[in-house]
């Protein structure tokens, strides 16, 4: 008989108790498909107790993580606790000591101690796989590494948090303000524990940070995202983006230009008619492009007990057939530094802004964008009441440096009521 795989799973919270679902209820599919039996022999979490909905009495249990990732009855540790340090990188680490392979779905994890973890499984002969750690059930981390392994990557964009995803779409559909979306979110329980690693751009500043270092063979670099959160988009922004044309995402954009290696992941103006524009809910997109494929779409569900549990089986199926890629696709060793570069790619934008009523202040807001080397595309200036003056200006393409450099420029006027919100208008 085949010898079987054995799976040791580390954390039953909802993607947990997602695979062992999966492995117990489709034990003939995965055998077929993979040429040998997929087993759970141990698990661990933080409650022995909890009623989790599934039968985990066949399986050996372990209380410390990190006992689970060393146990000689584990072939392959399955890494789904969360966070980039404690027990999720300590098991991870001793399950890599103890010649085990990895599968995980821990981006957090990966963005941080990536490149340590990556070598370490390597120098043993091991693989870290993490498909389920980016956009959920989307193959992405599978088409960069092996179905578009034969193209030279240009940019790599997309939507990469379904909570950003749903809180701006509610907004556009229903009307809604932030904060009355943003509570609803919470109540529904799309929120992280820390909702600003969400809202705030962090969680898929993680994902991005991976896909960077896929499609360009760079080492992660996540310190070099240029992180900003949808938290200052008000529905004044959705009505206004919508009436140019536009529908506000949280997106993610990284390319390898020869200044260096660009990656922002920021609330963005994107075609109403794009397939990033007709994105809704908590669904994910990501978008490659390279010099053969030129573009390809994904789609699909972001998080999820079932999308993501789907992504971390297809890592497990793959090691059961044998199939040993490199963490980041090309032997960690050979990942090199990339100079971060900010922002240097131009683009038009757009500036909402509320001016203090007075003469001239327009003038001085036309003045600050002309002398740092800014043209208006057009400008728009609202019926108000009281003494302050809602202006909108679309810019002509510039860089955001540039940008910087004349929104400081209209604040030391003193016609400028609160700091402006401008937002990229991104090709896609």
């Amino acid at each position: 008989m085949t010898t079987p795989l054995r799976l040791g799973i580390a954390g039953l919270g909802t993607v947990g108790v997602g695979v062992v679902k999966i492995v117990r209820q489709k034990a003939n599919l995965l055998a077929a498909r993979t040429g040998r039996p997929v087993v759970i022999t141990a698990v661990s979490a933080r409650s022995k107790d909890k009623d989790r909905g599934v039968n985990l009495n066949d399986y050996a249990w372990e209380d410390d993580p990190v006992a689970l990732a060393k146990r000689d009855d584990v072939d392959v540790f399955v890494e789904l606790m969360g966070g980039h340090d404690g027990a999720a990188k300590d098991a991870t680490e001793a399950a890599i000591a103890a010649g085990k392979d990895v599968v995980t779905a821990n981006k957090a994890l990966l963005a941080l101690h990536g490149q340590e973890l990556a070598e370490a499984a390597e120098a043993n002969d091991r693989v870290i796989r993490f498909e389920a750690a980016v956009a959920g059930g989307i193959p992405v981390i599978k088409s960069l590494t092996e179905g578009l392994a034969g193209n030279e990557i240009q940019r790599v964009m997309g939507v990469m948090n379904g909570t950003c995803n749903y809180i701006l779409t509610r907004m556009q559909d229903a009307g809604l303000p932030y904060e009355e979306v943003f509570a609803e979110a919470d109540a529904l329980g799309y929120l992280e524990a820390d909702p600003n690693l969400d809202v705030g751009g962090i969680d898929a500043g993680h994902k991005l940070a991976l896909l960077s270092s896929i499609a360009f063979g760079t080492k992660v670099a996540f310190d070099g995202v240029e992180l900003e959160g949808i938290q200052r988009i008000s529905i004044e922004d959705i009505h206004q983006a919508a009436e140019l044309g536009f529908r506000i995402k949280l997106l993610g954009v990284a390319q390898l230009t020869g200044r260096g290696l660009e990656q922002r992941m920021s609330p963005c103006l994107v075609p109403a008619d794009s397939p990033l524009g007709q994105l809704k809910g908590g669904t994910n997109m990501v978008v490659i492009e390279g010099d053969a494929v030129e573009q390809v779409v994904l789609r699909g569900p972001g998080a999820g007990e079932g999308p993501t549990a789907s992504a971390v089986m297809g890592d497990i199926c793959d090691i059961a057939r044998g199939l040993r890629i490199s963490t980041f696709g090309v032997p960690a060793e050979t990942l090199e530094v990339a100079k971060s570069a900010h922002s240097i790619s131009p683009a038009p934008y757009y500036l909402r802004m509320e001016l203090l009523d007075r003469p001239g202040a327009l003038a001085k807001v036309a003045t600050a964008l002309g002398e740092s080397g800014i043209s208006i595309d057009r400008m728009r200036q609202s019926q108000h009441e009281g003494s302050e003056a809602p202006v909108l200006i679309v810019t002509h393409k510039t860089q955001r440096d540039a940008l910087d450099t004349a929104i400081d420029a209209m604040k030391a006027t003193g016609v400028l009521a609160q700091d402006p919100v401008a937002l990229r208008i991104e090709s896609v």
